[in-house]
């Protein structure tokens, strides 16, 4: 069973390490300044290891009269990631960025692994010490980087529209609590409608993994994403230019 977790850990986290490869210069590549159809570098996509699962599309469009990033799941699991200096977060720093579900996903509960999709998510991804997890999550993570021979991120902390559960609602991936969310958006009441999110990683950050330390680890890379591989399903949302700032 420690053995099965492992691997599924491996699964899950391995395509962020993978994104880790290419380190960029500080700030985050706007989509709207951006010439043709691909995100511009250093975004890159990156999926579940030899390609077993289809990967989410993303792809610049003109909408409301400026270039934001389409995201579109069917089935699919992929991430969209941007690589940064490792530093620790100027206290106040601020992730900003807009978002608007076109086409919601049916079916997702991010309570339940068979659920455990989401429509839209903005992540932040943080090199927290090993000696800060508890025993079972320190062994789990030991493993899963033996596993797939990478240095799995220790923690992520993700930001969802979600189906069902209210805004404001903290958990723990159905899978890791290496990952864990925090509910901005809900159901479908918005729907076809901009939503501007600023969040302050570091108070965010104490929220989420405050059980685990007191102090903000250094910040590594910054994803946007949407996955419908465990569903099924599909959903279509757009994403405007994501950025840091104090």
């Amino acid at each position: 069973m420690k053995r099965w977790l492992a691997v599924r850990l491996a699964g899950l986290l391995l395509p962020l390490a993978q994104a880790q490869a290419q380190a960029a210069g500080p700030g985050l590549s706007a989509f709207s300044s951006a010439t043709g159809a691909l995100p511009p570098a250093p975004w890159r996509v990156v999926g579940v290891p030899g390609g077993k699962i289809p990967l989410t599309t993303y792809a610049l469009v003109e909408l409301d009269g400026r270039k934001v990033l389409r995201v579109e799941a069917d089935k699919s699991y992929g991430n969209l990631v941007h690589d940064l200096p490792a530093a620790v977060p100027e206290a106040g720093l601020q992730l900003r960025w807009r978002w608007r579900l076109d086409e919601a996903l049916r079916g997702g509960d991010l309570r339940r692994r068979e659920g455990d999709d989401s429509p839209l998510k903005v992540c932040a991804l943080f090199d927290l010490p090993l000696a800060r997890l508890g025993l079972i999550e320190r062994n789990l993570l030991r493993l899963a980087r033996a596993a797939s021979g990478e240095k799995l991120p220790s923690a992520v902390l993700c930001y969802v529209w979600d189906g069902t559960l209210a805004p404001g609602t903290l958990l723990p991936n159905a899978y890791s609590a290496r990952v864990r969310f925090i509910v901005l958006d809900s159901g479908e009441q918005r729907l076809g409608q901009w939503v501007a999110h600023s969040r302050d990683l570091a108070a965010d950050f104490r929220r989420a993994f405050g059980d685990e330390s007191d102090t903000v680890p250094p910040l590594q890379a910054v994803l946007v994403g949407a996955d419908a591989d465990n569903t099924g399903g599909r959903s279509v949302g757009h994403v405007g230019d994501v950025t840091l700032s104090p």
